[in-house]
């Protein structure tokens, strides 16, 4: 009768419990309500990007935070033995610190949602919003990876046990870091690299590069490697290790403007004055060009051909690339039509060294 009477008497404070936490719940999920609705009605004209960004991004962690943070609360009211209570403690505060480690992985999204809002790289001039965004995705990157690591450092300190391996882990310290150090060497020289491109920015978000025979634009920059968008749309990996360490051409490092260049072949009498004035005027003509930067002289004299080169500038190299082309299809055009004779030709002597053209 007895043992009855204490199962009815746990079934009634379990079921006390129970009431207890979906209260506590209940009004976590009303406070949460409410202030996502105060933040909705605040700032909503003057900032709407701030407003989106917190819904979007904080909502899911302070919807599974505040009600955890009222069940903290309620938690000495809970009418179960001590040893219920230290385990559902412990529960609770792993649950809370997970949370409080998403939310604050949330925080940091959001504050890279506003800088890139505020500094937007898709503009020409764009030298000083690349600087800050590189700097900004490393920084995210390397703040998530600490928010990771503490907090899971607290879950483990959680247990007892843990506790216990990790004071023997502190006594052998030395010999843990040397085989660390060994271990890890690459990863935390990548890691080095990252802080060095970070600040002192050989590369940027969206520089244009040369690396090993390939022309792209830097994508995305993590903690170990970089992501080089190549003019077809394959992606090369590069260790961070690597643009460290080795040369590599970058076009906009410090202007997207870029000098262009076309090499023609042509017969020792055409007229290059002539072929000048209708390069002034294609490039006059055409939107590529930004006005800077035009020019057409003799670069070489071969055997059978004289090597002209047409230089120009564009605004970026995209753009450069667009001008080549179409210098090469109207200057091409322009020779074939009024100086035909200036193609090249091809010389050989026949009989008596009398010279024969082709």
């Amino acid at each position: 009768m007895h043992k009855l009477q204490s199962f009815i008497d746990h079934l009634d404070n379990l079921a006390i419990s129970l009431i207890i936490f979906a209260v506590s719940i209940v009004l976590g999920l009303l406070l949460n309500f409410i202030l996502f609705k105060l933040i909705g009605m605040y700032n909503r004209t003057s900032n709407p990007l701030l407003v989106s960004s917190v819904n979007r991004r904080l909502r899911q962690p302070l919807t599974f935070l505040t009600p955890l943070l009222f069940v903290s609360i309620a938690l000495p009211t809970v009418p179960l033995s001590p040893g219920e209570l230290h385990v559902l403690r412990r529960v609770i505060e792993i649950l809370n610190i997970i949370a409080f480690a998403w939310l604050l992985i949330r925080v940091v999204s959001v504050v890279q949602d506003m800088v890139r809002h505020k500094y937007a790289i898709d503009k020409a001039d764009n030298f000083r919003e690349r600087k800050l965004v590189t700097q900004l995705q490393f920084v995210r990157k390397l703040s998530v990876m600490l928010i990771l690591f503490f907090a899971v450092s607290l879950v483990l300190l959680q247990f007892e046990a843990v506790r216990t391996l990790g004071t023997g882990l502190l006594t052998s310290a030395g010999i843990a870091g040397v085989v660390l150090g060994f271990a890890a060497q690459r990863s935390l020289a990548n890691l080095l690299a990252g802080l060095q491109i970070a600040f002192t920015q050989p590369i940027r978000i969206d520089d244009v590069l040369v690396v090993e025979n390939e022309f792209g634009r830097v994508e995305e920059i993590t903690l170990t490697y970089v992501v080089l968008r190549l003019w077809d749309n394959r992606r090369l990996i590069l260790p961070l290790n690597y643009l460290i360490e080795k040369p590599f051409q970058n076009w906009t490092r410090t202007s997207t403007e870029i000098l262009a260049t076309v090499y023609f072949y042509t017969d020792y009498n055409v007229p290059v004055e002539e072929l000048r004035k209708e390069l002034s005027s294609i490039l006059s003509a055409s939107k590529l060009w930004n006005g800077e930067v035009a020019g057409l002289q003799v670069t070489d004299i071969l055997p059978d051909t004289v090597q002209l080169r047409a230089l120009f500038s564009a605004y970026n190299s995209g753009e450069a690339w667009d001008l080549r082309c179409l210098v090469r299809e109207k200057l091409l055009y322009f020779i074939q039509k009024n100086y035909p004779g200036s193609l090249p030709k091809v010389r050989a002597s026949v009989d008596g060294g009398i010279t024969a053209n082709k």
